[in-house]
């Protein structure tokens, strides 16, 4: 799984270079990654209407925003199947790499087996 992280001043930058070049990178890589087999699922995530939920003595509390104590917010993934390496590659051809955090992570064996 790549994890792609974000903060403001990287989409002020980012947009500043010119926002449809980075969604044609994410494009290529979606469709390269398509073609290929690899792509399972990919999106990207809104903090709009987003809400962190934790449970204090045995009830929920429940307040507004992704934002844990990070300077980042997960801002979108890709799941892939492949390879730790090819994974690497595709996230240092993301745009955002250059401002930001973006993570390669495995996932984890299955909950169901």
């Amino acid at each position: 799984m790549v994890l792609i992280y974000g903060n403001p001043q990287m989409w002020d930058a980012m947009a500043a270079d010119g926002i449809e070049g980075v969604l044609d990178v994410h494009r290529e890589i979606v469709a390269e990654t398509r073609a290929s087999g690899e792509l399972l699922a990919a999106d990207g995530l809104t903090t709009e209407n987003a809400r962190v939920v934790q449970v204090r003595d045995g009830l929920p509390a429940v307040t507004d925003g992704p934002f844990t104590e990070a300077k980042e917010v997960l801002a979108g993934y890709y799941l892939l199947d492949c390879t730790l390496e090819r994974a690497t590659e595709l996230a240092a051809r993301l745009p955002e790499a250059r401002y930001s955090p973006v993570e390669v992570r495995a996932l984890s064996r299955p909950l169901d087996g």
